[in-house]
C-alpha cells in the first residue's frame, strides 16, 4: 500500500509542520510549494493522497486539484484524494470543493489529532 503523501501549500511553516507530523506516524511525504510543482509531482510519482491549501499566490487550490484530476484522467492513472486545509473562511471556495467531493476540507489551525484521523481514513 502506497503511504506516500503530497503536501501543496506556499507557506513553509504548515508545510515543515505537516511533513514532520506524518513523517512521525510513517508517513512518507513531498512538498509542493505551488499548484504547477504539485502537477510535476504527481506525474513523477505515486501518491495515496494530496493535501492542498486552497489559497495559493497563481493556481489556487481549487484549480490545482482540477488540473491535478485532470491529468490524472488524461492519463489513464488512478485519481487520488485529496484534503484541502484553508485559513479563511471563503464559502465560494468551500462550496467548489464541496462541488469537487473531496475527500475533507480543514480549517486551519486544525487539530493534529483530527488532522491524522482523516490521513488514515482517507488512505484506507
Amino acid at each position: 500500500m502506497i503511504n506516500n503523501i503530497l503536501i501543496i501549500d506556499d507557506e513553509e511553516l504548515v508545510t515543515k509542520s505537516l511533513l514532520k507530523l506524518l513523517k512521525g506516524k510513517g508517513y512518507t511525504a513531498v512538498i509542493a510549494r505551488s499548484g504547477q510543482e504539485a502537477i510535476e509531482k504527481v506525474k513523477e510519482t505515486d501518491f495515496a493522497l494530496i493535501i492542498c491549501d486552497v489559497r495559493m499566490p497563481g493556481m489556487d487550490g481549487i484549480e490545482t486539484i482540477k488540473r491535478i484530476r485532470a491529468y490524472l484522467e488524461k492519463s489513464n492513472k488512478k485519481q487520488i484524494p485529496e484534503v484541502l486545509i484553508t485559513g479563511y473562511t471563503d464559502v465560494e471556495k468551500y462550496e467548489a470543493a464541496m462541488d469537487l467531493e473531496v475527500a475533507d476540507y480543514l480549517y486551519k489551525p486544525f487539530d493534529n489529532i483530527e488532522f491524522l484521523r482523516i490521513v488514515k481514513k482517507t488512505i484506507s
